[in-house]
């Protein structure tokens, strides 16, 4: 294993099994979530799915590393009690919100599942790449257990790359806490090329994930563990295995008094009136972060 200093939260280490062609990624999340979840007073289930989503968002947003690119995940339904989840990540900043029906929500136990909290609802998922190939969406159904196993869909079906992932999250006090595993199939050894033989019983990737998937929750989340320790107790047997710290993370809202200024000058001035309130400010909620811009447009 490649020497590094260690890392514990709030940063992604990157590491790669070159004999197995797999690639992996682990996180695990404290005061960024913390920030996120701050922002609006959500109730548990409601936490918890945030927290799962932007674990997620964390793991895939950095596997596109192309300067100014960016990874959106929405998660929409038309019935259910989410309507609406929004996660993105950008050069390490990650942010994230939940539009849900709480009338409805408190009607249900403590752990809803996902079917439902979204009904038939589906899975987006967006890369931006600002120089090569624009933009690239995908879109699965929201089935399965968890928001993970739809997103290992999306990696199969959208990408043909087998993938394995593993999130836990869980509530200490008034704080929530999230940590994951993300693990891929690379059969041609590299990125970039075409993979023809991307399938589920590939040797190589039966050992990876058979290794992989038996990390636990508990191990996971224990702080007292650094993630290259993960890593080395999930895959020591293996004869090389290469870790690289990844980016640093915090939660990053780029909303700005000059953004919807910019936004709201595209709108005629009759439109403009309507929108103004008895002292002529335009009152813009940013979703993200929970503030409010008084706009004098």
């Amino acid at each position: 294993m490649t020497d590094t200093s260690e890392t514990y939260t709030d940063q992604v280490l990157n590491f790669t099994i070159p004999s197995r062609d797999a690639r992996g990624r682990i996180v695990r999340l404290d005061n960024v979530l913390d920030e996120i979840l701050a922002a609006h007073s959500y109730p548990a289930p409601i936490a918890h799915l945030l927290a799962e989503a932007v674990t997620l968002t964390a793991l895939m947003g950095g596997l596109v590393k192309e300067e100014g690119a960016q990874m959106t995940m929405q998660a929409q339904s038309q019935e259910g009690i989410v309507r609406l989840m929004v996660c993105d990540f950008r050069a390490g900043e990650i942010r994230g919100y939940v539009e849900y029906d709480r009338a409805r929500l408190d009607d249900l136990g403590i752990n809803p599942s996902l079917e439902t909290l979204f009904g038939d609802g589906y899975l987006a998922i967006t890369f931006d790449r600002a120089k090569q190939g624009g933009r690239y969406q995908g879109i699965v159904p929201l089935e399965g257990a968890s928001l993970s196993s739809a997103c290992e869909n999306y990696f199969f079906q959208s990408e043909q790359v087998p993938t394995l992932i593993r999130i836990a999250v869980r509530r200490e006090g008034q704080r929530t806490v999230a940590s994951g595993l993300l693990i891929q199939h690379l059969p041609d050894g590299e990125e970039g090329r075409e993979r023809l033989h991307a399938r589920l019983d590939h040797p190589q990737w039966e050992h990876v994930a058979t290794m992989a998937g038996s990390i636990r929750h508990d191990e996971l989340l224990d702080r007292a563990l650094s993630m290259e320790a993960l890593v080395w107790r999930l895959f020591h047997e293996e004869d090389e295995v290469r870790v690289r710290p990844g980016v640093l993370l915090e939660r990053g809202c780029r909303c700005t008094a000059e953004h919807y200024e910019s936004i709201l000058s595209r709108f005629s001035e009759e439109e403009r009136v309507e929108m103004r309130d008895e002292e002529g400010l335009i009152q813009v909620d940013c979703a993200f972060c929970a503030k409010v811009f008084p706009i004098a447009l």
